[in-house]
């Protein structure tokens, strides 16, 4: 396909939109580089997307960070990406407020450095009255963490006698997610070339539309977004019905719409 020629409908866009950034520490080993190397130019991809997205006009776009596996890495590493994050999120701050981009974040940030959240929260304030794209950062994210603190939170509840456990249904479990408020992703692209989702949105992500890419996080850029966002658009979503009946029901809808 010619990326220069890509057709994307508007009307049939992706609500929400969540990546896997991988490869960045493999693109700077290809190339000789520290590890460190890679994640600074992962940055620059960050501020691509993010224009690519708000450009298209998408509501949502969540990009996996930093998971709670991360903190396991070397602790050069870890304090290296730790002030990288923040330093690249008060740096584009001025950009996303611009661009009419609201920041928030979802995961455990009791865990990360007291001076970095707080920056972090600054940056999330003032982006705050923002109305286009949301960028959600899942920072010291993990789905598991996310469900078992659902879980638990629920649990006592329950006990308190706050809550009937037969009145938790998956609109109340998915309250108590991390991702409260925020529509379920349509489509969820990871970079690097590995095929798993690495403990990302697992609940969330149960109907979304997947797709895998090869190019590192550094090298991917605003066309490859284009040409997965239109790969997206060429797929029948079905949640479970037949074929015959989503064809049906976007007959019907395009119908009511004309009436």
């Amino acid at each position: 396909m010619d990326k220069n020629t890509i057709a994307i409908d508007k009307e049939r866009l992706p609500e929400h939109v969540a990546v896997i950034m991988d490869g960045n520490g493999r693109w700077a080993q290809a190339r000789g580089l520290e590890r460190s190397a890679g994640h600074v130019e992962g940055v620059n991809t960050v501020r691509r997307i993010t224009e690519a997205a708000s450009e298209l006009g998408l509501g949502y776009l969540t990009l996996y960070t930093f998971s709670t596996e991360n903190w396991n890495r070397p602790q050069a590493e870890v304090d290296a990406l730790m002030e990288l994050i923040v330093i690249a999120i008060e740096r584009e701050t001025p950009d996303l407020i611009k661009n009419n981009v609201r920041l928030t974040s979802i995961g455990d940030l009791e865990r990360m450095p007291a001076t970095a959240r707080e920056r972090l929260e600054r940056c999330m304030a003032d982006t705050s009255h923002c109305t286009g794209l949301t960028l959600v950062l899942a920072l010291s994210y993990s789905s598991r963490w996310e469900i078992l603190r659902a879980a638990r939170t629920l649990a006592a509840e329950a006990a308190a006698g706050k809550i009937a456990p037969g009145e938790i249904d998956e609109a109340t479990f998915a309250s108590y997610l991390s991702t409260a408020g925020i529509p379920d992703p349509d489509l969820l692209i990871r970079t690097g070339g590995d095929l798993r989702v690495s403990n990302y949105l697992l609940y969330q992500i149960a109907y979304s539309e997947l797709i895998f890419t090869p190019t590192y996080w550094p090298d991917y850029s605003k066309e490859d977004f284009r040409v997965h966002i239109a790969e997206y658009q060429r797929r029948q979503r079905r949640f479970g019905l037949t074929g015959e009946q989503v064809s049906g029901a976007d007959t019907q809808s395009a119908e009511t719409a004309h009436e």
